[in-house]
């Protein structure tokens, strides 16, 4: 069910027999000379509408933009100041605990919003208010993101191409692939950009002159619809293991003491 598309009655019903919401969440930036800046939404949505299809879970509308500022050198990236994005994130899943819900799952598909929403996740568990949990797609399939890439990327790499390829192949400049990658970084390692075990960039920029890490060339819409699936999968399972967890169960646990 999609929240914005349901009429009150019917949502009314759903909220009487069911507490879990599927909040898509991405950003609005860069991803390099081939993929549209909406990358990130475009993915999240997927996610979130698959397995809202899948399991009869409320999906709610979007959030398009997120905490971007380390791509602010190429035109078009929107960002949103993290206290911001926070208050907001959290506003509006408080909101949907009016009505019933009582667990949120943040299907996240941009590493900038990461630290946020678990931050945010932490702010609504800590006041009993409902359990909301930050779900990654490539975090959740990590080992075969990484087998089926000799030179994956975190950002506009061949996992994302692969994707966008699989879900929205119009939006794919198929042509600049080769300038994708040869224009970027295709090695990444955890040294690239530390000196002296300091991380010394801020910006993407400072890594890559377009943008984007790995070898692009490397991605198909076969190997995207693999990886969607897999990764599909495990969002279905989460949220079905979440509809079955006791509320209490979910909450903090009482503050260790050492009296009988």
């Amino acid at each position: 069910m999609y929240l914005a598309d349901a009429a009150w009655p019917d949502l009314s019903s759903y909220f009487e027999s069911e507490s879990i919401a599927l909040i898509p969440l991405g950003s609005t930036e860069q991803h390099g000379p081939h993929l549209p800046e909406g990358t990130d939404h475009l993915i999240a949505e997927a996610f979130a509408t698959e397995a809202a299809d899948r399991t009869g879970f409320l999906r709610t509308p979007p959030v398009r933009i997120g905490v971007s500022p380390h791509h602010q050198q190429f035109p078009g990236t929107m960002s949103v100041d993290p206290p911001a994005f926070r208050d907001y994130v959290e506003s509006f899943t408080r909101s949907l605990t009016n009505h019933g819900i009582d667990r949120v799952i943040y299907v996240n598909a941009h590493g900038g919003n990461i630290t946020h929403l678990r931050e945010v996740g932490r702010r609504l568990r800590e006041d009993g208010t409902v359990f909301a949990v930050e779900w990654m797609w490539d975090e959740s399939i990590p080992e075969q993101v990484n087998d089926v890439f000799d030179h994956n990327g975190p950002h506009g790499g061949p996992k994302e191409t692969a994707l966008i390829q699989h879900l929205h192949p119009d939006l794919v400049h198929e042509g600049r692939l080769e300038d994708a990658r040869d224009g970027g970084r295709v090695e990444v390692s955890q040294d690239v950009g530390r000196v002296h075990g300091a991380r010394t960039f801020y910006d993407s920029i400072e890594n890559s002159e377009n943008g984007v890490f790995g070898d692009q060339t490397e991605a198909t819409a076969e190997i995207g619809a693999e990886l969607f699936d897999a990764a599909s999968d495990e969002l279905v399972a989460l949220a079905e293991w979440l509809d079955e967890q006791p509320f209490e169960d979910l909450m903090p646990r009482e503050h260790v003491s050492t009296r009988s």
